[in-house]
């Protein structure tokens, strides 16, 4: 979008008084389209467009914020101060109508969130005081959210991680054989083939009584964990727009799944792929002290499970958008998220390498 319509959209979001200076792009992001803002007043915040094509009902996703907010306030007031550690949760910022939104003239959705400052996100896990923040991140969310009602949240993205879906849809792409069959797509097709019955572990737990719907981040990845630019602390989470009822489960695994490879998701050199275990440990070592008040014996039974499971499951989603065209994620070149997959899969072959060591972590 250019830039005069991008300070059109964003004058909404700031008072008359105040001025617009810079709108620019910023972070990665696969999904929605992400902007930051500065005003004259020196005051920053994000601008952002929901994709609508995968967030059907974006209002959804605004509900669900203010009511996470309003807990998280609620529970942090309770809780009382703890001036050493800080923790903030970006605030939707409504326009000048009072909406939590404003619509372009094509139809498209914006809406504007708080800026966290002096914290930033990193691609990839520094090292291991850096993992057991990003451990106490998800701690702390889960920790946070524990006792809030999953009734009261819409499910903004129905049949995310249910990964048994996931591979009904991979089915159903590769029935169609709208694809090359190209020797990686060849070993994709393989690779999915002989862990089928993997697939349905965690929704075969829920079913069974063993795992519970909670409160579930949805996203939880290295990426999107705010880390202070002094203390080096976690101070909050966000991408808040796929909190909904899930499993924490899919929540921790995704968070090892991203943690634990060391050259990150988007590398191209997929034989430097590997999941390290001594990040694994620190990460459990942040998050495990904080969620043992309401954790249960099966709980911590499946965290090895979770953690194949969403490395697993993102190299599949990868690889049936790669099958598919490229319709889902945003890519950088045609085959962008085939090396996506091919990562994800050399990921899934290390963690299964190291079972033993992984459920011996406490």
């Amino acid at each position: 979008m250019d830039k005069e319509s991008l300070f059109a959209l964003a004058a909404h979001f700031i008072p008359p008084a105040d001025a617009l200076v810079d709108v620019y792009e910023y972070g990665a992001g696969n999904i929605n389209d992400t902007y930051l803002v500065t005003t004259a007043a020196r005051r920053r915040f994000i601008l952002q467009r929901i994709n609508r094509r995968v967030f059907k009902r974006p209002e959804w996703i605004m509900s669900n914020i203010r009511v996470y907010n309003e807990h998280v306030a609620m529970r942090i007031a309770a809780e009382g101060n703890t001036p050493d550690r800080r923790w903030e949760t970006p605030q939707i910022i409504p326009a000048r109508d009072g909406r939590d939104y404003v619509l372009d003239t094509e139809g498209g959705f914006w809406r504007a969130l708080t800026f966290i400052e002096g914290a930033r996100t990193y691609a990839r896990i520094r090292d291991a005081h850096h993992a057991r923040e990003v451990g106490y991140a998800l701690g702390r969310f889960h920790s946070l959210v524990s006792d809030l009602d999953a009734g009261r949240l819409y499910d903004t993205l129905a049949g995310y991680h249910i990964t048994p879906r996931y591979l009904a849809h991979h089915d159903a792409v590769v029935a169609r054989g709208d694809f090359a069959r190209t020797p990686e797509v060849e070993y994709g097709l393989r690779f999915v083939e002989t862990r089928r019955a993997v697939f349905s572990v965690l929704e075969d737990a829920r079913q069974q009584g063993k795992l519970r719907l909670r409160l579930a981040h949805g996203d939880p990845k290295v990426d999107n964990v705010m880390i202070d630019d002094v203390t080096g602390q976690a101070v909050g989470l966000i991408d808040l727009d796929t909190i909904k009822p899930g499993l924490v489960q899919y929540d921790i695994g995704d968070c090892l799944r991203s943690g634990c490879n060391p050259p990150g998701e988007e590398t191209e050199d997929i034989d430097a792929v590997y999941f390290d275990i001594d990040l694994c440990r620190a990460i459990l070592q942040g998050y495990l002290p904080l969620v043992c008040g309401f954790y249960t014996a099966e709980d911590y039974a499946h965290l090895y499970a979770a953690t194949r499971l969403l490395a697993l499951e993102q190299g599949l989603r990868f690889f049936t958008d790669y099958l598919e065209g490229n319709v889902y994620y945003k890519v950088k070149h045609t085959t962008h998220n085939l090396t996506r997959a091919l990562v994800q899969f050399k990921l899934v072959e290390s963690i299964e390498a190291q079972e033993a060591d992984i459920r011996a972590i406490k």
